[in-house]
């Protein structure tokens, strides 16, 4: 990847509706290298999909919640388990596996507490394994960036 592939994919996260005769014109080449260059990006991986990002509050998803998550065992079977689970549940918007006081962080989007709370008890409470879940609820978003510095 030299400096126009990255001055690409900073572009395509600034706005990736962009054409690429607009991008081919932003990195000072013609449009047929400019898109050889994006497929290529795409094929090795770089870029992994193209999304609209939506406004949660426009949505109805008011109340995002980072919830950490302690298994009770570390076993591969209940780390597994716990995985699938979570894939299957729409409210979290982000899961990850972390090392310190907790093994998991969950980002959720609800649209209200008692949604929230119904969330826990009927949804994340009944996964095996769990042995204790804190909340912490996004009282105002500060910063939220989804791009890369490259």
């Amino acid at each position: 990847m030299d400096s126009i592939d990255k001055k690409i994919l900073m572009l395509l996260q600034q706005d990736a509706k962009q054409n690429t005769k607009e991008i081919a014109e932003k990195v000072g080449l013609s449009v047929s290298p400019t898109f050889e260059r994006i497929k290529k990006l795409e094929q090795k991986g770089f870029i992994k999909n193209y999304v609209a990002l939506l406004d949660a509050t426009k949505i109805g998803k008011s109340i995002s919640v980072y919830c950490q998550v302690t298994l009770a065992v570390h076993s591969r079977e209940l780390i597994d388990d716990f995985k699938q689970h979570i894939l299957v549940l729409p409210e979290i918007t982000g899961c990850f596996h972390v090392s310190g006081n907790y093994d998991f962080l969950l980002k959720v989007a609800v649209n209200d507490m008692n949604e929230y709370q119904k969330f826990v008890i009927d949804k994340l409470s009944v996964i095996k394994g769990i042995s204790n879940v804190q909340s912490s609820f996004v009282m105002e978003e500060i910063k939220n960036d989804f791009a890369y510095n490259l």
